[in-house]
């Protein structure tokens, strides 16, 4: 039950006892739940705002007339202020705040200098201080096209450090001239620090220098009638020099930026936010919102960059499309300047994020009108009483009974949800062989947690009547009102394209071979599927990883620690010989002959 009088009331009342500071607020309604979560550099003068109900969007107006009570944290400054409003937004989920789907960790290129033969390799995760990093890049594709060019024009290794210790003899990389091959001593220590140090100069925008040195020794080298040495040098100059022509010479001004252009329309936004590091474009990536009609484009941007550079490493510029009301409290808060260009090479820059978004987000609305003709189609076939807004599409897998897990996929209007996948370790099912008996534990568990949040229009199985069956006497006890079961089984000789649908109380049919509708929900089958499979096969690694290693006597964390380091998996530490078994330190002759013992039964 709504109610603006009480709501503009229970603002007017927190505006007498608001807090002049920086800090967080929360606006939560009569039933506990969190509304909204905001930020500002004087919540006193933020709630002011709120008051002025007529000049608020009506998003914001249906949020006052919900609000109850309201909670203040007073932060040291804003970029606490940040973090803490950030930290509240994942634990609650506020629905009237714009919120961050797609939770994308970029990819870095590292360096570890401290290694006898450094090797060039991609990263995802936490950094630490011991290794060189570098980046960060907006996909694996930039990552990718960087370690082509440093392997054409530095000859650096890219291989594990298991398959480089192990070689005998230069790989397919050394043949094409990417690799100088130091695996086999083709390449000196001191000759191959150095391709390492140019490296690193290349990634950290050092590009002239390392010309005019690799030009110096070519020189040297040349004078000193060591010919061969002054062509691997000519080499590399002229692999620089074609490097380079291909960049954009306006790039090259930018050293640590990101571009970050939206383009709304419809009640749907995209942001593209393009990566560039020391003169170098790093790539470039998406970011989706739906259901924002009423939502200014400001408001999104500034959400955006607000959780954004939370959890990712701002650069020094931050060039955007919109201007912001927030600027001041951005800048301080994520420690990066906010700019925005009417005209000039950086606005060209801007314009072409800008479009890059509109090119996206059309795609992206032809592909979801696309889905929603399909689900009109589907309401209209399967007789639902309306359009499906969620569907929960359900399978299992197994090895002969092995390792079993059941797997939820969801599907929306607006394509696959995976943040909302979930799996399920089969706990209570005897006989996991049983498909039927699997089903209707990782159904019953689902419901259990069933809410108006996440209830399902639909719920679609992988299998026949039998699972049909067995999923509605699991769910007996439930309110099944507005939900539809539905099972999908095998057509004649297991063909796709011509299953079978099956729904209580009404005649099993066929749709029309290769039909849109046929193809679409084939593909939320075989997107269920592919997701159990892939979980079971995990789960498998993980458990034969465990017994091939930790079930080993003798063998403590430590141990295991440093097998895998020299040799790079369980696999290669079961293909290894005694001799090699003791190469490892602290590996003894005896306790080698008991790990290969082990593996050799």
């Amino acid at each position: 039950m709504t109610d603006i009088k009480h709501g503009l009331e229970v603002l007017k009342q927190n505006v007498k006892i608001a807090p002049v500071n920086p800090g967080v607020y929360r606006m939560i309604s009569n039933s506990g739940e969190v509304l909204y979560v905001g930020k500002a550099k004087n919540i006193k003068k933020r709630i002011v705002w709120y008051t002025k109900f007529e000049k608020l969007p009506e998003r914001l107006k249906r949020m006052v007339s919900q609000v109850d009570k309201m909670e203040f944290i007073i932060a040291e400054n804003e970029a606490s202020a940040l973090l803490i409003e950030n930290e509240l937004i994942k634990r609650f989920h506020p629905r009237f705040n714009i919120l961050l789907k797609d939770d994308k960790s970029f990819p870095y290129l590292v360096i570890d200098e401290k290694e006898e033969f450094p090797v060039l390799k991609k990263y995802r995760g936490k950094k630490n201080e011991k290794e060189r990093f570098f980046g960060p890049f907006a996909n694996v594709l930039a990552v990718n096209n960087v370690i082509d060019t440093l392997q054409r024009v530095f000859k650096i290794r890219s291989c594990r450090d298991s398959v480089f210790k192990n070689r005998t003899r230069p790989c397919l990389l050394y043949q094409i001239k990417r690799c100088s091959g130091p695996c086999v001593g083709k390449i000196s220590r001191k000759d191959y620090l150095e391709d390492v140090k140019r490296v690193i100069g290349f990634l950290s925008g050092k590009d002239t220098q390392i010309k005019e040195e690799l030009s110096k020794k070519m020189m040297e080298a040349s004078q000193k009638l060591e010919y061969e040495q002054a062509l691997v040098y000519r080499e590399q100059l002229k692999a620089l020099s074609a490097v380079q022509s291909g960049s954009s010479v306006s790039y090259s001004a930018l050293k640590s930026v990101d571009v970050v252009g939206l383009y709304k329309e419809k009640g749907m936004a995209l942001i593209e936010v393009f990566v560039y590091r020391n003169g170098q474009n790093y790539g470039n990536v998406p970011f989706f919102y739906k259901n924002i009609e009423d939502i200014q484009s400001e408001e999104i941007l500034e959400a955006f960059l607000s959780e954004f550079y939370v959890s990712h490493l701002p650069p020094k510029e931050i060039y955007v499309s919109h201007k912001l009301e927030n600027k001041a409290f951005l800048e301080e808060a994520i420690k990066a300047k906010i700019l925005t260009f009417e005209k000039g090479e950086k606005a060209k820059l801007v314009e072409n994020a800008v479009l890059n978004a509109k090119g996206a987000l059309i795609r992206k609305m032809s592909e979801t009108m696309s889905i929603r003709e399909n689900l009109a189609e589907m309401a209209k076939v399967f007789e639902l009483e309306k359009i499906p807004r969620r569907i929960e599409i359900y399978d299992n897998s197994h090895n002969q009974g092995s390792y079993a897990i059941g797997a939820m996929v969801v599907a929306t209007q607006t394509g696959f949800d995976k943040k909302a996948y979930r799996t399920f370790n089969i706990k209570y099912t005897d006989n996991t062989n049983d498909d039927f008996a699997m089903m209707k534990e990782v159904l019953k568990r689902r419901f259990e947690h069933l809410n108006d949040e996440n209830k399902p229009d639909v719920v679609l199985l992988d299998g026949g009547l039998g699972q049909l069956n067995a999923v509605h006497e699991a769910l007996k006890d439930v309110d099944l009102t507005g939900i539809h079961i539905i099972a999908i089984s095998k057509g004649p000789e297991r063909n796709a394209g011509k299953e079978f649908y099956h729904q209580k109380g009404k005649k099993s049919f066929a749709l029309e071979y290769r039909s849109p509708l046929a193809f679409y929900l084939q593909t939320l089958r075989d997107e269920a599927h592919r997701f159990a499979i892939g979980t079971h096969r995990k789960k498998r690694a993980k458990s034969i990883y465990k017994s091939t290693i930790d079930e080993i006597e003798g063998i403590g964390a430590k141990r295991k620690h440093d097998l895998l380091s020299f040799f790079g998996s369980a696999e290669d530490v079961k293909a290894a010989s005694i001799k090699d078994l003791q190469k490892v330190e602290g590996i003894s002759k005896k306790t080698a002959e008991k790990i290969y013992k082990y593996f050799h039964k």
